[in-house]
């Protein structure tokens, strides 16, 4: 078992930057590959960025590509988004997420382990 907290979320102006952070507890993310999702109102849970075990491999889908980035820190059991120029779409609840498979998976039924979620809303 782990259990993700998310930190980081916050009001923002559109062109801004935020960066989510995601600890880990329980057991050492190294053992994980790590996702992060967002839920806006009224839509379905959507695929923001993953990383594989190492930190070798990232995946974004092309809404962000460019702008976010994930990383991650095995020896803090940490895992980091930084999002830059942030839209007004962009506003949802930021999701951490792990999934016992190694890869930088896109898919949310892969994971197994889920954060609360942060808040991030993006001003115009």
């Amino acid at each position: 078992q782990v259990q993700l907290v998310e930190s980081g979320g916050g009001l923002v102006q559109a062109g801004g930057s935020l960066r989510l952070s995601c600890a880990a507890a329980g057991r050492t993310l190294s053992s994980y590959g790590m996702g992060w999702f967002r839920q806006a109102p009224g839509k379905e849970r959507e695929f923001v960025a993953a990383i594989n075990w190492s930190g070798g491999s990232t995946s974004y889908p092309d809404s962000v590509k460019g702008r976010f980035t994930i990383s991650r820190d095995n020896a803090k059991n940490t895992v980091y988004l930084q999002m830059n120029s942030l839209k007004p779409e962009d506003t949802a609840v930021y999701y951490c997420a792990a999934q016992i498979g190694l890869g930088a998976r896109r898919s949310y039924s892969a994971y197994d382990y889920w954060g609360q979620g942060t808040q991030v809303t993006v001003s115009s």
